[in-house]
């Protein structure tokens, strides 16, 4: 038997009402008024990612990636009609209705079939002319994603449906007006069959946030934990690379399996909209993933589904994961930021395997795992030489070495390594973000702050929600001058990721924050952000004790700062604010002769 092809797609059904006997009263006017109908209609869903299978008279049928638009596709096309039949004589307007649903479909050449295109075709056969009636599962999906009103109508016994179907409405022409910000200007509809309606003039919907907590490992061996936290680890950087999405980071959503908290607590801490959660099971080399999308505000299971796949089928398998609940949540998204095809690790299973388990230690920060990490890279590149990422990971490894002077070699030494290492994975794959974060760090400890900002964006293009991205990012931008970009960066990693791999506390982001303020001469917002912090770094407590000095409060702590500078055991304070990388050369001395002068 031949294999069936299915996808989730969103049916949206439109017809004229009356249409029948509008053609019985006036044939050739009704012929020309719904042709001009069409040449409305027909431009509204392309322009919003919606493709038309089915035409037979007066109706309309067409499939959308994406909920949200093919909804708004239908407010705009309702609008729009109104609009023209208030500009028309009475015997020239025409009314419609739209029927619209979200379901599982089955796909053969150009065309679709299933109860979700049915059930779609008898909602609008139930819908008042002028509006609209959706399913339940279109309702939860743009209720607090578009302008209008969306009102329960009941359960209704649909023809050839053996279910009884929960339906919403939504009438366009009585809503309520959108606010500036989301206000829809229509091109003045005419006869003119060229009409088209801009895609600038799109309604705005707000950014879902999502968080991917750790899935649970259903396997009897606690060995392979590696590989079910590798999984969620690689599909919440998928999902962190849509920009139409707020990705809560790896570490916080890793944390809450550390903590005792409630799902429902942890949800309202971050201000979630939805969780991913899961199970992996694992047989030699077959993987069942169970996945399901949950609606916290609402305790309720939005999607789920159950894959059986062979391991080297995994990167298909999170392509196809991100896609579905990508495309449930924000509906059509840049094709490039679902194309993993230059992000795909390696075709080697080992290769995969050997870096899942160099992450998983890289992550522990401890002095044996860190040396144990490059080991399992060094595997990772013998069993792939072209592993790009293995070789980014590994330079990622040896600067946490640097940092928390794990190794013995000197620094010099470590950073020429490092620097080696990320080339070359550059060379392989010069769309790794990793590649470009590592880079503008590098950059930056060098001072050329241009390629700091270039490869800073590039990473950040790349990778618009990664914690580590956002951060060293928004740290290069309050250098170079762009305080509010950079702040916004260094607030949004702070709310996705409050604390750090590798830290007990928020310091070190309330510190970036710190620096961005200070960068800025927002000395009230500088001194309140460092007092927030638990203990205060060398830079920090310099750029608070600054701030003070600038608004007149720090005579008082005089005595208390000299204290403090004697207990930091610096002799080349020039070097150490040197290590501060501020261009401006007249701040920097204003720096260095406020700490000569304690």
């Amino acid at each position: 038997m031949e294999k069936v092809t299915r996808k989730l797609a969103t049916i949206l059904a439109a017809d004229c009402a009356g249409y029948s006997e509008l053609m019985d009263k006036n044939e050739e006017l009704t012929l020309q008024n719904l042709k001009i109908c069409r040449s409305i209609i027909d431009p509204i869903i392309e322009e919003y990612g919606g493709r038309i299978f089915n035409t037979a008279g007066d109706s309309v049928v067409a499939e959308f990636s994406s909920t949200v638009e093919s909804v708004n596709a239908g407010i705009i096309i309702q609008k729009t009609l109104s609009d023209r039949n208030k500009k028309s004589d009475t015997n020239s307007q025409l009314l419609w209705r739209i029927g619209i649903h979200l379901d599982d479909v089955i796909i053969e050449g150009d065309n679709i079939y299933g109860t979700g295109v049915n059930i779609a075709a008898r909602l609008e056969g139930e819908c008042k002319p002028g509006e609209i009636l959706i399913s339940r599962m279109v309702s939860e999906q743009v209720r607090k994603r578009i302008s209008f009103a969306v009102n329960a109508e009941g359960t209704r016994s649909l023809k050839n449906i053996s279910e009884p179907v929960e339906v919403f409405s939504i009438a366009p022409e009585i809503s309520e007006k959108l606010d500036e910000t989301k206000s829809i200007e229509l091109n003045e509809v005419t006869s003119n069959s060229n009409t088209n309606v801009t895609s600038n003039l799109k309604a705005k919907a707000e950014v879902p946030k999502i968080a991917l907590v750790p899935f649970s490992n259903l396997n009897n061996d606690e060995e392979s934990g590696y590989l079910v936290d590798g999984i969620v680890e690689d599909l919440i950087t998928e999902f962190s690379m849509i920009k139409e999405l707020e990705v809560l980071s790896r570490q916080s959503s890793f944390d809450f399996r550390e903590s005792n908290q409630d799902i429902n607590e942890f949800s309202k801490k971050f201000g979630l909209n939805f969780i991913v959660s899961g199970s992996v099971r694992t047989s030699g080399k077959r993987v069942r993933l169970s996945i399901q999308l949950n609606d916290p505000t609402i305790d309720k299971v939005i999607w789920s589904n159950r894959y059986d796949r062979i391991m080297e089928d995994v990167f298909d398998l999170q392509d196809e994961i991100v896609q579905t609940v990508a495309i449930a949540l924000v509906g059509e998204i840049e094709i490039t930021s679902l194309n993993r095809a230059k992000r795909k690790p390696t075709e080697n299973i080992s290769s995969y395997e050997f870096l899942l388990r160099g992450k998983e230690l890289h992550h522990k920060f401890e002095k044996n795992a860190n040396h144990d990490a490059l080991d399992m890279f060094d595997k990772a590149i013998e069993a792939d030489p072209n592993n790009a990422q293995a070789y980014a990971w590994k330079a990622c490894t040896v600067a946490q070495a640097m940092a928390r002077n794990y190794s013995d070699e000197d620094g010099e030494t470590m950073l020429q390594a490092a620097m080696k290492l990320v080339k070359t994975a550059h060379e392989l794959n010069e769309n790794d973000f990793e590649c470009h974060r590592m880079l503008s760090a590098v950059y930056l400890s060098q001072h050329n702050y241009r390629l700091a900002e270039e490869h800073g964006r590039k990473s950040y293009d790349i990778n618009p929600n990664d914690p580590r991205v956002v951060s060293g990012f928004g740290e290069v931008l309050v250098r170079v001058g762009k305080f509010d970009e950079g702040i916004g960066h260094l607030q949004k990693a702070y709310e996705l990721d409050p604390v750090p791999q590798g830290q007990t506390n928020s310091d070190r982001r309330l510190s970036d924050l710190v620096l961005g303020y200070f960068m800025k001469s927002d000395f009230e917002n500088c001194i309140e952000t460092g007092d927030s912090m638990q203990t205060l770094d060398t830079r920090s407590w310099i750029f608070r004790s600054f701030a003070l000095d600038k608004i007149g409060e720090f005579g008082g702590q005089l005595e208390e700062a000299k204290k403090w500078k004697v207990s930091q055991n610096i002799d080349d304070w020039a070097g150490a604010i040197d290590r501060f990388h501020i261009p401006d050369e007249k701040r920097v001395e204003d720096i260095r002769q406020f700490v000569e002068g304690i």
